[in-house]
């Protein structure tokens, strides 16, 4: 395997478990980035850019890295907070006043950032062209008659949770997210990371796609078999779980130009792996000059809000502002761990107590939502470097 970046001393261990990957665990093409006290110790990518092609993976190649992208949009509420421009406590509706319907009137800014609203469906699923407009999607999560009483349970909102974010913060701004993630986050760090990949970035894209990991991986691999109720409620066609992943119907092409183009901070993120491990880098401290959240707003970030059955995922979740945190469902590095994996295999994190941020990105999407063995891997190699 032709690995390519570097590797600080110390970190070799992340660089072993990464070459692993493509030997035992079934992986095309991939990027791993560490960043440490502000500081990049890892930096590696290898394989095809291409799920399903021969073209190298180069050191500018970005890929759709799915719900991984939610972290990154949950940092702009947080940081409109932080600014005094929305207050987290306040209704919904104080900001977007369409919202209050059908029994959504005291919805709280928290309660839909720790997925608490209730709207993880629609009665009507969207078309992939309705959801891409900017329009209709925040008008059907307006208009929606809530699933269970908000604020009284929690179920993770795979995709109209961007809907209910990007709105919020449009009418709070007046800015789209993905345009206030460019301006405000991606830019000042030098991010490549984008809501809505622009025209004279689509060349570095590669195509995503399912790949089976193999039969057999390694001794040590982490092994979750899904519960019985968790393999029923993804095969019932009726069951919220599938009806909130279906929220699109049908699924769109995420390799469709079109789709890259949109902003769906729920899903359609784009991104190198070291522009996530650098974001979430400068919201635990220092990157450069620059950081993102300032302490009382990093203890918001990863204080839990959300802790025990997911009416969704059907295991038990913990959720702090809009980001998942570490436990036996989506296992990071420590207990103070806060970032978000992406359906299929990305993720980013960081651990302040460790003063470590991670991005993995992918282009073979494996089966499973929060705990993919390569990322698994990855982490229990930078575990023991620590």
């Amino acid at each position: 395997m032709d690995v390519r970046g570097t590797v600080a001393p110390g970190f070799e261990a992340v660089r072993d478990a990464f070459v692993r990957n493509f030997e035992q665990r079934g992986e095309r093409g991939a990027a791993v980035a560490v960043y440490r006290d502000g500081r990049k110790v890892v930096d590696l990518w290898a394989g095809t850019r291409d799920v399903d092609g021969t073209e190298p993976w180069a050191v500018d190649t970005v890929q759709i890295v799915r719900s991984a992208g939610k972290g990154i949009a949950a940092a702009v509420p947080l940081m409109l907070h932080q600014r005094g421009q929305v207050d987290l406590d306040a209704p919904v509706g104080t900001y977007w006043p369409e919202f209050k319907a059908n029994g959504k009137e005291r919805v709280l800014v928290r309660e839909l950032l720790a997925h608490r609203a209730g709207v993880p469906a629609l009665d009507r699923p969207l078309t992939p062209a309705e959801a891409a407009d900017g329009h209709t999607g925040p008008a059907a999560v307006a208009a929606q008659r809530p699933q269970w009483e908000p604020g009284t349970d929690h179920g993770y909102h795979p995709q109209t949770y961007s809907w209910l974010v990007g709105e919020l913060v449009r009418r709070a701004t007046g800015r789209t997210i993905g345009r206030w993630i460019a301006e405000e986050i991606a830019r000042p760090l030098g991010l490549d990371f984008w809501f809505g990949l622009p025209a004279d970035e689509a060349h570095r894209i590669g195509r995503i796609g399912p790949v089976e990991p193999p039969a057999t991986g390694d001794p040590g691999a982490l092994r979750m078999r899904p519960k019985r109720a968790v393999t029923e409620a993804y095969a019932d066609p009726h069951s919220l779980t599938r009806r909130a992943f279906g929220a699109i119907h049908p699924d769109p092409d995420e390799n469709d130009p079109a789709y890259r183009t949109a902003e769906l901070p729920a899903s359609n993120g784009t991104a190198t792996a070291r522009a996530l491990a650098r974001c979430y880098a400068a919201m635990i401290g220092d990157v450069d000059g620059h950081r993102l959240f300032a302490p009382a707003t990093l203890t918001l970030a990863r204080t839990e809000e959300s802790n025990g059955p997911d009416r969704v995922l059907v295991v038990n979740t913990r959720f702090g502002l809009g980001y998942m945190l570490h436990g036996p469902a989506a296992p990071l590095l420590g207990p103070g761990s806060f970032g978000h994996p992406g359906r299929g295999g990305s993720l980013g994190f960081a651990d302040p107590e460790s003063r470590i941020a991670l991005g993995y990105v992918t282009n073979g999407l494996q089966k499973g939502v929060t705990a993919d063995p390569r990322a698994q891997a990855l982490i229990r190699a930078l575990r023991s470097a620590l």
